[in-house]
């Protein structure tokens, strides 16, 4: 069996690989090829060109490099073509991948399609899900909520689980080595900065988290403030933070980022995935949000739900506060940040919705990479649908 997977994204690599380890598993001997990072390389992946070169965001930061996203649509789909997979699997980045779906149809209009992510069409856009199964037969979805609306549209859709439940989780010890490590009173609140990954992201965000932060510090004067990063963005965090008077902890290495999530009482983070992992360490939080002014404007129009913080949406709760786009600012952050760490009550419902949360993701269940290679195979030994 050969079949070609892209990702496009670290979140995609670690989706990809462990779909990957799950395909080995079940079934040895696959042939690999496509585009992804370092999780997918480990697991038999030859990537054609660094997996970095998609990891855009927003209109803006697309753009400026939109004459060689189109060449590297171009050069994948024919490399497809050349492979002749048994399927091709894109995973998440859409903008990238279903272009890439498509134009690889047109060269083989017998290619089996599985796209690995839903699209979030139960926020925005409802008319993605129909367009995508223009070109996509199967769907793997990390929701317990989207098979209805894949299907709806006309492709075949599995839950196969979100990935965060088989994530590594520090423990006690780890948490309190951490804090010794780091002189902080096992008594002093931490609080999480989570301001985003990409560099339009902290550089729209991160200010505003600060002020936010530096808000509740004076409320608060014995809080710790960690913030979770990767290298890419470090530099702007730390640069961020020079004018604390008690400097807050940038964290880069792995290890240590999972000991400061089982440390933390309380996190500010950017809308995303970090929300479920967050809800993992069942660590209370207060998300925001914002685009580009153009993205922002776009998206404000075509947004169908009242909350996008997946820990709201898979309890079906609004227990974490959110503030997004225009209402992404440092004050009601700050009074957010403050209830969420002093109001018990709101806590608890928080911890409930998190817990909640992480049962219907597929918690104690079979690991998703694994679901997701069943999944896989299954959709391939199946005959294409007929359009």
């Amino acid at each position: 069996m050969k079949l070609f997977l892209i990702a496009g994204e670290v979140s995609g690599d670690a989706l990809g690989g462990a779909l990957m380890a799950g395909l080995n598993e079940l079934q040895p001997g696959i042939a690999f090829d496509g585009i992804g990072g370092p999780r997918m390389q480990a697991e038999g992946l030859v990537s054609r060109f660094p997996m970095d070169e998609l990891s855009l965001m927003g209109i803006w930061e697309v753009l400026p490099k939109y004459r060689h996203l189109k060449r590297r649509i171009s050069e994948t789909a024919r490399a497809v073509a050349e492979f002749a997979p048994d399927a091709l699997i894109t995973i998440d980045s859409p903008d990238f991948c279903l272009r890439v779906a498509r134009e690889a149809r047109a060269l083989n209009p017998d290619l089996k399609t599985i796209h690995y992510v839903a699209p979030s069409v139960w926020a925005w856009r409802p008319g993605r899900a129909l367009k995508m199964a223009e070109v996509i037969d199967h769907v793997l979805a990390i929701l317990p909520f989207e098979p209805p609306l894949m299907e709806a549209a006309g492709m075949s859709c599995d839950f196969v689980g979100h990935p965060v439940v088989a994530e590594p989780l520090a423990g006690p010890d780890e948490a309190n080595a951490f804090l010794a490590a780091h002189g902080i009173s096992a008594d002093a609140p931490v609080v999480l900065c989570l301001p985003g990954s990409r560099k339009g992201e902290v550089t729209r965000l991160g200010p505003r988290f600060d002020e936010a932060l530096m808000r509740l510090r004076d409320r608060v004067p014995e809080i710790r403030v960690v913030i979770p990063t990767v290298p890419g963005v470090s530099a702007l965090l730390r640069d961020m933070v020079k004018r604390w008077p008690t400097a807050p902890i940038v964290v880069e290495d792995p290890q240590e980022k999972l000991a400061a999530f089982a440390a933390a009482d309380l996190a500010l983070a950017a809308s995303g995935t970090v929300s479920l992992e967050l809800a993992a360490n069942r660590v209370p939080m207060v998300v925001g949000y914002d685009m580009a002014l153009l993205s922002r404007l776009i998206v404000g129009m075509m947004l169908k739900t009242d909350t996008v913080t997946l820990v709201n949406l898979v309890s079906d709760t609004r227990a974490v506060p959110e503030f997004l786009g225009s209402n992404c600012q440092p004050g009601p952050m700050a009074d957010a940040l403050l209830a969420t760490l002093e109001d018990m009550s709101a806590r608890k419902a928080q911890f409930e919705a998190m817990d909640l949360t992480m049962d219907r993701l597929g918690k104690g269940g079979e690991a998703p990479g694994l679901r997701a290679a069943r999944s896989v195979l299954q959709a391939i030994s199946r005959p294409r649908p007929s359009r």
